[in-house]
């Protein structure tokens, strides 16, 4: 299936800003540590603060206790990208005053670029390092940055440090969470009285499904981390009753689906996984489903995407697949997942693009 971006099939940039672009690559891990330490030190709100007027380098240095010389190594790095700006007007009278561009914006007020920001820091920005020997071994070598105990980051998730484990679920739920609203009334329109939300997580699905349909009771297949964490939250929100659990790796081959679903749902579960674990998953639903059943997914694809960025962020997040995750997925294309999704027995019925901010697809599979 051919991308409609047109970029990745021409080759149009000029050979100046392509050189401008390599060196940008070329310094990345240090420009990006340069904006972690101007926002995490609050140089970026306090020139934020000063709004159209801007304040100097000594300004800021006075405001936040950091010698001059290193506010001004930081400025200065994040004018070359674009970060600040100098105040035209006051440079004309003598004075360089820094104000926020719109790229410093975006770092501050965009939900979607903090987490994004966040997540590279505190979950991918060590082990990328190992990314090379990652792709050599198949193994997600930046992992041991955790511990060494560690197939997976899953099986590490319960154990991460506190602000790692904030980094890592608000990036998780921040992607999938917000297409719920647009997905629950094409997911219940069918009125499933029994829905099986495998790799259900912290529970925010099987919640929202209980709020929306008074009559339906969720089955949530996650590993035990994750339905420890997933009952408390059901409890919390008042569906213990209606949200039950079953605790196993849907790898193991021991591990056996339940029966009798109305309707199976993934939510960015499948990218967790290599294609052939994909098709080796989907042939367990396959095996515990009878042809009435619904099998939605509800990925973000990048090849689907409607904005340069989305898709960008999309392929980023496929190397930390690599290299922190588990070492063998990805977030995938449109066709490449429906065909591995297919080789199980299934045929896609729907697909709805573009839910959400972040413009998911819904896919709606039923037994061939």
């Amino acid at each position: 299936m051919k991308i409609e971006n047109k970029s990745y099939y021409t080759d149009k940039i000029r050979a100046i800003d392509a050189k401008v672009e390599a060196i940008k690559i070329a310094f990345s891990p240090m420009t990006f540590q340069a904006i972690r330490a101007l926002i995490e030190l609050g140089l970026l709100q306090m020139i934020s603060d000063s709004e159209d007027e801007g304040i100097t380098i000594k300004g800021l240095s006075e405001k936040s206790g950091i010698s001059e010389y290193g506010v001004g190594v930081l400025v200065e790095m994040a004018l070359g990208m674009g970060v600040v700006k100098f105040n035209e007007k006051e440079a004309e009278n003598g004075t360089e005053k820094i104000v926020l561009g719109k790229i410093g914006w975006f770092l501050l007020e965009d939900d979607c670029t903090r987490v994004n920001f966040n997540f590279t820091n505190d979950i991918c920005y060590k082990g990328a390092f190992n990314l090379l020997e990652s792709v050599k071994n198949g193994k997600p070598e930046g992992l041991r940055q955790f511990g060494d105990k560690w197939t997976t980051v899953y099986e590490a998730l319960s154990t991460l440090p506190e602000r790692e484990k904030k980094s890592w679920f608000e990036f998780d739920h921040f992607y999938s969470d917000v297409a719920f609203p647009e997905a629950l009334p094409i997911v219940y329109a069918k009125k499933p009285k029994k829905l099986f939300d495998i790799g259900g997580n912290t529970a925010k699905w099987a919640i929202a499904s209980c709020k929306h349909d008074s009559d339906v009771n969720v089955t949530i297949v996650d590993l035990p981390g994750q339905t420890k964490v997933a009952e408390e939250n059901a409890k919390k929100a008042g569906f213990s009753d209606r949200i039950s659990f079953v605790s196993g790796n849907v790898l193991d081959e021991t591990t056996r689906l339940p029966e009798g679903a109305d309707a199976v749902w993934m939510s960015q579960f499948l990218d967790c996984f290599s294609l052939k674990q994909i098709t080796k998953i989907l042939t367990k639903i396959h095996d515990s489903v009878d042809e009435k059943c619904d099998v939605w997914v509800l990925e973000p694809l990048w090849d689907m995407q409607k904005f340069e960025g989305e898709s960008y962020a999309l392929q980023a997040t496929s190397l930390y697949f690599t290299c922190i995750a588990n070492g063998n997925s990805k977030m995938y294309r449109f066709g490449e997942l429906v065909e591995a999704i297919e080789r199980a027995g299934f045929k896609l019925e729907t697909a709805h693009h573009n839910l959400g901010t972040n413009f998911y697809s819904l896919l709606n599979f039923k037994k061939a």
